[in-house]
């Protein structure tokens, strides 16, 4: 079983409708003569605040907001477009392979900055980093790792305190966790080396950013490697137990971005909220938006780390899916 993959492309259509969303929830009034039905990955606290503040807008308007895996996402929104009207994730490369095939709605209304839109109908609306994030209690008396090279070097000389407790994205299982480590290979052979060091201490893997957090907080993990950043700042129940890291070595972030269906029954009302999305991002107040906006970690470009255009579907292609993921799970599985 060690090179079997899960290949992100051709999940098995009948497994997408037997899963159950990770949440769903309905904000407005039951009455209300329209709806909309937001297929998304980002978890539901973050868009509590943006969806409110839509319906303040339009009282005459219901919410659905359905949360499920960037993996899962792709799956079930290419098997049923007609049944969500706005799409939103964290994986910038399914997105835009959706896009590109055509299910997403051209919206040549919406003024966005070219680097955060593709052809006017994929829009980005933050810019959030992955990150080392570790539980502070544990790492008392040890050197705090600035880079990937240091993580790698802190863990060889640690080995026995940190076997079983360093996790990651299962990359098979995740799009937001393929999608980072595609672009950490791309960018550094650290990335392999480290992947091998975190296989040799028997790797907990993990499908979401939230449930790796959690585990740091109780203890069962010591460190988490590519987290959303994002996720464990806004923990503030646990802020004092988590030490969020950047790496200094090189970026890696992502771009969540959001688009509406091809097959959208009320076009008007889905790109009305796309465009509250766009408009809060730039304008909102932390309470308004608690998501890091599209300037919060710009270079001097203007452009996050990884870039929304064509090249990001490079590692989409089945073929390279398929040695990547057997090198990946060569490295870090091992002797499971």
């Amino acid at each position: 079983m060690r090179y079997f993959a899960i290949l992100i492309l051709t999940v098995i259509p009948f497994l997408a409708n037997a899963q159950e969303w990770e949440d769903q929830q309905v904000f407005g009034t039951q009455s209300a003569p329209y709806s909309l039905r937001i297929l998304s990955s980002t978890d539901t606290s973050f868009f509590v605040p943006i969806i409110e503040s839509f319906i303040a807008q339009r009282p005459d308007v219901s919410v659905e907001y359905l949360v499920t895996g960037t993996a899962d996402l792709y799956a079930r929104f290419r098997q049923n477009p007609d049944k969500f009207d706005v799409v939103i994730s964290s994986a910038m490369d399914l997105q835009l392979k959706l896009a590109n095939d055509g299910f997403a709605q051209r919206l040549d209304d919406l003024t966005h900055p070219d680097w955060a839109q593709w052809r006017s109908s994929l829009f980005a609306f933050t810019t959030e980093p992955a990150a080392i994030v570790i539980n502070t209690a544990a790492f008392d008396g040890l050197a705090i790792p600035a880079t990937r090279q240091d993580l790698i070097e802190v863990l060889r000389e640690n080995a026995e305190l940190f076997q079983g407790k360093v996790g990651t994205y299962d990359v098979r299982q995740s799009g937001l966790g393929y999608l980072f480590a595609t672009q950490d290979a791309r960018a550094s052979e650290t990335f392999w080396r480290l992947m091998e060091v975190i296989g040799s201490l028997e790797a907990q893997l993990y499908c979401c950013s939230g449930e790796m957090i959690d585990d740091l907080a109780e203890g069962r993990i010591l460190v988490a490697y590519n987290v959303l950043g994002s996720y464990a700042l806004a923990r503030a129940d646990i802020k004092d137990m988590l030490t969020v890291i950047l790496p200094s070595d090189f970026p890696t972030m992502m771009m969540r971005s959001a688009f509406v269906s091809n097959s959208t029954s009320d076009r008007i009302l889905a790109e009305s909220f796309v465009s509250h999305l766009i408009r809060l991002q730039s304008e909102g107040s932390v309470e308004d938006f608690p998501l890091p906006p599209l300037n919060a970690f710009q270079d001097t470009s203007g452009r996050s780390s990884i870039s929304l255009e064509p090249a990001l579907m490079a590692y989409l292609d089945r073929l390279k899916q398929q040695i990547f993921i057997r090198e990946w799970e060569s490295a870090i599985i091992q002797n499971q």
